[in-house]
């Protein structure tokens, strides 16, 4: 406890500390986004500071399998702001302690039925990585699980609080597009196979692999499906078509394997708004746009296109009037008719954003919508369209019960 003091009052400054066990963060996103990105940074900033009395500060611990590797990630992280960061390989052990409230998991997705079942048999509030499954009746079988045992539970669905797609929400706010038709989505980039030296790949070898619960649609669908929910309306629709477009890759040890599952796939939905959307997702694109992921969104009366962190918009009254006529250069230049939504606000990064929401529902009981269930959500459409590609038709998206 700290005391303020100033002219008129004394106050006193309550540092409250919530206890997180990071299971699983060894692997690039969990060490990038979540570790060093969201709860080392927060830690760094000086806690979440709720009001002028309360303070929360996360106390971390590292969990996993591979000692030798815990203790690399803490001595490189460690630093005199956070102190000396803990590790642990005996999770059973650290799941008993009631100083370490929350639970999260970003290990693979196959294994983390396993440790959601761990963590509320220990009384934890539970925060998982996507997909949280790939099948939904495990998908759901966790939420009601955590559901029953009533302890709070939340998935991550970063994407939500990107600088582009906040910039897009305040255009829709603000009654910007006039009816919303249709969305135009872009992801993707081209990942080496490492069969070139100098060129290793830069996703590792399991999203490949059907058996390791890899593929680009369980991954992007479970992405998409918060996005358009979100934003556009409920999916009540779904085609999707997959594709292997590269049969053989080089694993981390530069052996070659055979690639079973999707690394391209290209989605239309349809929302219960009837906004048609398009999705296409591909680790084997080489990207000539604005970003890695790009949106168009066009309505009646303005149009926008956002990226990670831009938004760009185009209205009615400054929509050109182009004429078709192949035979010589457009005499417009497209580009110069959108204008950019400026910075008006400080945009965080988008996992610790949630993270931030996550601790604070913990530990004050605030709103947290992002929960295990709607993230069984994103793991139906990913099967609906796993489903939809192997018997090349539109299937309905029923609501989950």
């Amino acid at each position: 406890m700290t005391a303020n003091v100033n002219s008129k009052h004394l106050t006193l400054m309550t540092t409250q500390r919530i206890g997180i066990i990071l299971n699983g963060v060894t692997g690039r996103m969990g060490t990038n986004q979540h570790l060093v990105r969201s709860i080392l940074a927060i830690i760094r900033q000086g806690g979440i500071r709720v009001s002028d009395d309360l303070t929360l500060m996360p106390d971390p611990i590292l969990t996993g399998r591979n000692a030798s590797k815990l203790a690399a990630l803490a001595a490189k992280h460690s630093c005199e702001k956070t102190g000396p960061l803990k590790t642990s390989t005996d999770l059973p052990v650290v799941l008993a302690d009631s100083a370490y409230p929350i639970f999260f998991d970003a290990s693979g997705t196959l294994q983390r039925a396993r440790f959601v079942e761990m963590a509320v048999q220990a009384g934890k509030a539970i925060y998982c990585e996507k997909p949280t499954a790939v099948e939904t009746r495990e998908a759901l079988r966790l939420a009601d699980l955590c559901e029953k045992a009533g302890v709070k539970n939340g998935a991550v669905q970063d994407k939500l609080w990107l600088p582009g797609l906040r910039k897009l929400a305040l255009l829709q706010s603000q009654g910007f597009f006039g009816r919303i038709l249709s969305v135009r989505g872009e992801f993707g980039y081209w990942v080496f196979t490492g069969e070139h030296e100098g060129q290793p790949a830069q996703r590792p070898s399991w999203n490949y692999r059907k058996a390791d619960g890899g593929g680009i649609i369980v991954d992007m669908l479970c992405h998409w499906r918060y996005v358009i929910d979100n934003l556009f309306g409920e999916v009540k629709s779904v085609s999707c078509l997959g594709a292997t477009h590269i049969p053989e890759r080089r694993d981390e040890k530069g052996v070659p394997y055979d690639c079973d599952t999707d690394d391209a796939c290209y989605a239309t939905f349809e929302t219960e708004r009837g906004i048609v959307c398009q999705f296409n997702s591909s680790w084997t694109v080489r990207v000539r746009r604005d970003d890695l992921f790009t949106m168009q969104v066009d309505g009646t009366h303005g149009s926008a296109i956002v990226g990670l962190r831009k938004c760009w918009f185009q209205s009615l009254a400054g929509t050109p009037k182009p004429v078709w006529n192949p035979d010589v250069d457009s005499p417009i230049n497209h580009y110069d008719h959108w204008q950019e939504v400026p910075d008006t606000a400080d945009y965080d990064n988008a996992f610790k954003v949630q993270w931030e929401l996550f601790i604070k529902h913990v530990a004050l009981d605030t709103p947290f919508r992002w929960n295990l269930r709607e993230g069984a959500k994103g793991v139906q459409l990913a099967e609906l369209g796993l489903q939809s590609w192997a018997e090349r038709r539109w299937l309905e998206v029923p609501a989950l019960v």
